[in-house]
């Protein structure tokens, strides 16, 4: 029984010791033999070239809805705020079943909420809008406002979406 033993120790030592040469190349698929092609280690990681918008098509900011499923633009002067509803590429007008979208925020550290309107685009299908207005000179002030943490609620197809209003003053040819 112990001859059999050191026959199993034997013959597992010599798979293992045999199946650990040193490989200075692999074959290519084309079944040649390239000394320049090696793999001793992973792959190299992928780098992820998701182009993310910056600005949308009115020359607004963005604000991300969901996992950039979709993106609304806000486009503002001194007298009214305009939101427009995008696809997650943020290039073209999604319109939507809505009749308003809301943007609450604090003033004062008290909770405001302000309704814009559906104002449908020439390009809307009838009864969907992509575009959402009010004309409110308190909102207004308060919307590039940090602390006012103004934030976006809208459904589209039936699901929620929420996102956050930063609205990037470094940009130019845009008026307040």
């Amino acid at each position: 029984m112990r001859s059999y033993h050191y026959t199993l120790f034997a013959a597992v030592i010599t798979v293992f010791v045999s199946g650990c040469g040193d490989k200075k190349s692999e074959t290519t698929s084309s079944g040649t033999d390239d000394s320049s092609i090696t793999m001793d280690a992973p792959p190299p990681t992928t780098v992820d070239v998701h182009v993310h918008p910056t600005e949308g098509p009115h020359h607004g900011s963005l604000i991300e809805l969901g996992n950039e499923e979709y993106h609304a633009e806000l486009v503002h002067d001194e007298d009214s705020v305009t939101i427009y509803i995008l696809n997650g590429p943020a290039t073209e007008a999604v319109p939507i079943d809505a009749k308003e979208v809301t943007i609450n925020l604090l003033h004062d550290g008290t909770p405001e909420q302000f309704k814009l309107a559906a104002s449908a685009d020439a390009a809307d299908p009838s009864g969907k809008s992509s575009r959402f207005s009010l004309s409110d000179a308190e909102l207004v002030g308060h919307i590039d406002d940090e602390s006012a943490a103004p934030k976006l609620m809208v459904t589209i197809n039936g699901t929620p979406y929420r996102g956050e209003l930063a609205h990037d003053h470094d940009h130019a040819g845009h008026d307040h």
